[in-house]
């Protein structure tokens, strides 16, 4: 990967930070060739600072750095998309981005949720609810799915909302772990309904 600096007068090409996990815009910034090659190095995201006329690591001060998950240079080689995982908030102003937004992508969690089952289901740990449910066998998960979803259900035709949500997200985990079971992630199940849109 080589970007080419010689395209802007100054130097200086556009690096845009995205969170690694929720997929949110957290702020932009400028790297010259020393920027671009100390964030590699280091694998902490560095600029060229316009105004401190240096170079500058983000959260060199406040600690909130920017820890590179992957890097990736545009079609004319002008231009970074750096995927990061920030540790606190972003902008100097102690918001999470630049732009004022909060931080957050509930979805993303499930991605997370379904790394934890992989790997309970590896350790095989004895004390484990999820490695119990794989030792148990297809049959029982399938069960579990069956269970929770006649309780979600039912709590559906009431009106105790938080009760539905509990029991909605029981069926949910264990659904998860059904498809794990069957060798399948979530968004083997969302391809599949992207393929029947339209």
């Amino acid at each position: 990967m080589k970007p080419d600096f010689s395209k802007s007068p100054d130097q200086l090409i556009p690096a845009v930070i995205q969170d690694a996990k929720t997929q949110k815009v957290l702020m932009l910034g400028y790297m010259n060739e020393a920027a671009f090659e100390a964030t590699q190095k280091s694998q902490k995201v560095t600029f060229y600072s316009r105004s401190k006329q240096r170079l500058w690591t983000k959260g060199e001060e406040s600690g909130n750095f920017l820890n590179v998950d992957s890097i990736h240079l545009d079609c004319d080689q002008d231009g970074l998309l750096i995927y990061a995982n920030p540790e606190g908030p972003t902008c100097h102003k102690g918001t999470d981005t630049c732009w004022g937004e909060q931080n957050v992508n509930s979805l993303a969690f499930i991605a997370e949720l379904e790394a934890i089952i992989a790997q309970r289901k590896a350790a095989d740990d004895q004390n484990s609810y999820v490695a119990s449910l794989f030792r148990e066998g297809i049959n029982k998960i399938a069960q579990k799915v069956g269970e929770e979803a006649v309780e979600t259900v039912i709590e559906a035709k009431d009106n105790n909302d938080q009760l539905f949500l509990e029991e909605s997200a029981d069926l949910l985990f264990h659904y998860l772990v059904l498809l794990q079971a069957k060798g399948f992630k979530l968004n083997d199940i969302a391809r599949t309904l992207s393929s029947r849109n339209g």
